[in-house]
């Protein structure tokens, strides 16, 4: 029998091979995943398999059989039977016995520990959330990172403290359905909206990209992050990338 390599012993080295990765800083940074859906899934998945050991998730659905077809650590068991946060947590867990996630069944406007974060990776579904935790990330200069799908569409926006954040880049529409949530179980919503189209290779790949720029920031590499906004089309496989201008009116810049 050939004994293994020394390299091949170290769980991170492929990580380490790329020069900009510092595995150590990965390792230190607490993270917070707001949402245990369908983002909140694939961005658990990369962040544990990233090299990242402090992770706290909320969310206060439970598994609906329709998060199946998208989200890898949900059971057909799981349905109707436990929390999304719970069973996301205990799943990712086995990934890597080293890490520790916590799970919170928690609405994000219920947080009160923001500052104990050092990055914020929002996989929510509704505006209203989106811009409460982009308020408390601002106000407390935690880098955030918001994604979104709708279909073969997604989009990522990178908000360092100091530049353009969530609300600098909102617009009327936007305001319009504020309060609105795209629930799975649509128990929580105050009116009937059509569910948004949804499937896992989309899904991945903007998680993907979500906990790409938390390994940038989390390794001192704000300077290579996305800037503005990023948009992916599954179908042409094409990603652009928007400018976003920070608002002079904005409050959650009007302290700086």
């Amino acid at each position: 029998m050939i004994s293994a390599k020394g390299y091949d012993k170290d769980r991170f080295d492929r990580s380490k091979r790329i020069g900009w990765i510092d595995i150590d800083n990965i390792r230190d940074a607490r993270c917070f995943v707001a949402g245990a859906g369908a983002l909140g899934n694939e961005v658990m998945k990369c962040l544990v398999l990233s090299g990242f050991r402090d992770i706290t998730v909320t969310d206060t659905d439970h598994v609906e059989l329709s998060n199946l077809n998208r989200c890898a650590f949900f059971r057909e068991r799981d349905v109707k039977n436990g929390m999304k946060s719970h069973i996301l947590a205990e799943r990712a867990s086995e990934l890597d016995p080293d890490v520790k996630i916590t799970s919170r069944c928690e609405r994000v406007q219920d947080v009160c520990d923001w500052e104990e974060f050092d990055i914020i990776l929002g996989c929510l579904d509704n505006i209203s959330a989106r811009l409460h935790t982009n308020a408390h990330a601002c106000h407390n200069g935690i880098p955030y990172i918001d994604g979104g799908t709708d279909g073969m569409i997604g989009k990522i926006h990178v908000v360092i403290p100091g530049g353009p954040c969530l609300q600098c880049a909102m617009n009327r529409s936007h305001y319009n359905v504020l309060e609105t949530r795209f629930s799975c179980s649509g128990k929580s919503s105050a009116f009937y909206i059509p569910k948004n189209a949804a499937e896992i290779t989309t899904t991945s790949i903007i998680a993907a990209m979500q906990v790409r720029e938390a390994m940038k920031i989390a390794s001192g590499r704000d300077d290579m992050c996305i800037r503005n906004v990023a948009y992916y089309d599954g179908i042409s496989g094409e990603t652009a990338v928007l400018e976003v201008k920070k608002d002079g009116m904005c409050e959650n810049h009007t302290e700086e």
